[in-house]
């Protein structure tokens, strides 16, 4: 049904390995950019009309961690959700659910005793997540009738050094999902845990330590099969792109007919890293490479570029940008910098204020934690520079296009970003094919009223309002949720300079290309679950369990 290939992994969640041929050499130099973001003469007005426009857009999803989800205990800390497949390739004809039961809201029927399910749980550094899926497996490929999701905090890191504490920390996702398979499938409904890299950070011991507890704790006190081997673990940035790419193209139904559709391309922006997946087409073989997977799905082989850019996710991205602007003023010595011991960092408060190109007039980001190279901490607060000539927001876009070290030799015919190979979209994407930006593109994007769909021209426009000033914001953002958002996080035009920077001068991507972005497809969330969820199907990497009764 699923195969899947990566040339350092000897498995991939269930699926089969395709094995790569070895890397061969790469020629040099990079293709010269046309367009540029600068140089536009529209007024500012005129730059935000698509976003008033889309006041009434109905957006898909939410925020993964929203005001309602519960800083509590586990069994406290629920958030609840489910849905229906619709206008998907399961969708039509599915059966409702209630969502706060996770029950079946009709009678069951014939085709519902073949449905397989799978239970995979997102744990994430702020809280897990649970995903309960459930397929029917009687044609080709599956196809998704239901998923039940339910979330909780505080996420597994928070546990620390108690392992045992963190494993029973999921225990009120695993009842949803008991809850929601039929008694008799539970021993045939294999649960896998991944884990994000917030886990990782705890270090190797106590992060294996919490891992095989969890693995012990579910094999013990659960019926469901647990998968095998890397099943229960921290789940590779990489991975996490291919996975969502499999997510997006599946619930589009771009994968798994006969048919040669275009497939989207997949950008990703988390907090630490930022994750890109396309598949390249009209033009060169993709080189070998860790960046190189193959997929056969629904009859289909599919070759794919993939890369996560570790240290570029939005929160590393305003702290190098940050520290750029404070190890200037270092230089400087106009004033004496201590830095912050650890015990300080959630207590600290600046009592210096450095100007800063990427903070709008009228506004003032204050207590921000900067981290230099060195490791060392300080607080400082950030304002508009005071010179009206260093007002301008090209100012911080230099900035935000600096970190990205576009400068870096390129040893392959085509490179995004720090010398890093990538085939290049204007060469070897079709022009017709979706561009999906998730994660932050979207948190950052969806609440000042951007549309589903938006060019990167307008998404630069945009831009250059927020970083107008605040004393402009009401001029171009009629919406009060609007300007709650901007006057609530006062480092937006920093987020939105590097979300432009990123796509445009990182990516290659021209600015007059049509971009989209959303929560949900056909109600059914986007990410990287349900693509990982797929594979287990084929049951390559777990056996049904033979146990005690629950």
């Amino acid at each position: 049904m699923l195969k899947v290939g990566r040339r350092s992994k000897s498995f991939f969640l269930g699926a089969t390995i395709v094995t790569a041929s070895p890397p061969h050499q790469v020629g040099a130099g990079a293709p010269e950019k046309v367009d540029t973001v600068s140089g536009s003469d529209a007024s500012l007005k005129s730059k935000v009309d698509s976003v008033n426009k889309a006041d009434d857009t109905d957006f898909s999803g939410g925020y993964a961690d929203s005001e309602d989800t519960l800083d509590a205990p586990a069994a406290k800390g629920l958030k609840k959700g489910g849905a229906a497949a619709k206008n998907t390739p399961a969708g039509k004809g599915a059966p409702a659910k209630d969502t706060a039961s996770g029950k079946k809201g009709v009678a069951a029927t014939a085709a519902e005793e073949d449905y397989e399910y799978v239970v995979m749980i997102d744990a994430g550094s702020t809280g897990s997540r649970v995903h309960v899926y459930s397929f029917d497996t009687s044609v080709s490929p599956p196809k998704l009738i239901n998923e039940e999701f339910q979330m909780l905090k505080p996420g597994l890191s928070s546990y620390d050094t108690d392992a045992i504490g963190a494993a029973e920390s999921l225990d009120p996702l695993l009842t949803v999902a008991m809850d929601t398979i039929p008694k008799d499938k539970h021993s045939c409904s294999p649960v896998a845990v991944k884990a994000t890299a917030g886990l990782r950070l705890l270090g190797e011991a106590k992060s294996d330590a919490i891992l095989k507890a969890v693995r012990r704790h579910l094999e013990k006190d659960f019926p469901f099969p647990v998968v095998g081997d890397k099943g229960i673990s921290i789940m590779d940035g990489s991975d996490e792109g291919v996975f969502a790419w499999i997510t997006t193209n599946y619930l589009l139904s771009n994968i798994g007919s006969s048919k040669q559709l275009d497939t989207a391309a997949v950008f990703d922006l988390g907090g630490g890293s930022t994750q890109i997946v396309f598949e390249p087409v009209n033009g060169e073989k993709v080189l070998e490479g860790e960046h190189k997977y193959d997929i056969e799905f629904g009859g289909r082989k599919f070759t794919l570029y993939q890369y996560s850019h570790l240290g570029y996710g939005l929160m590393q991205a305003r702290n190098k940008v940050n520290a750029a602007v404070l190890q200037a003023e270092m230089k400087a010595k106009a004033h004496k910098f201590v830095p912050l011991l650890e015990s300080q960092l959630k207590t600290a408060v600046a009592d210096i204020t450095l100007e800063n190109p990427c903070v709008p007039p009228g506004v003032s980001a204050d207590n921000i934690i900067v981290e230099l190279e060195d490791g060392k901490k300080y607080v400082v607060n950030f304002a508009a520079p005071a010179v009206e000539a260093q007002k301008d927001a090209s100012l911080c876009k230099f900035l935000t296009d600096s970190i990205l070290n576009k400068e870096t030799e390129c040893l392959s015919k085509s490179c995004s970003f720090n010398g890093i190979y990538q085939p290049s979209f204007a060469d070897q994407f079709s022009s017709a094919a979706d561009m999906y930006v998730f994660s932050y593109f979207y948190d950052r994007l969806q609440p000042i009223g951007m549309p589903e769909s938006f060019t990167l021209k307008e998404m630069t426009d945009v831009m250059e309002s927020v970083c107008a000033g605040s004393h402009l914001w009401d001029q171009y953002f009629t919406q009060k949720t609007h300007l709650k958002e901007l006057a609530d996080e006062p480092l937006w035009c920093l987020d939105l300079n590097f979300m432009t920077s990123l796509l445009h001068t990182g990516y290659d991507i021209p600015l007059t290309r049509e971009l989209k972005t959303a929560k949900t497809i056909g109600g059914n969330e986007l990410g990287w679950c349900l693509g990982a969820s797929l594979p287990l199907l084929d049951k390559t990497n777990w056996t049904c369990k033979v146990t005690k009764q629950f």
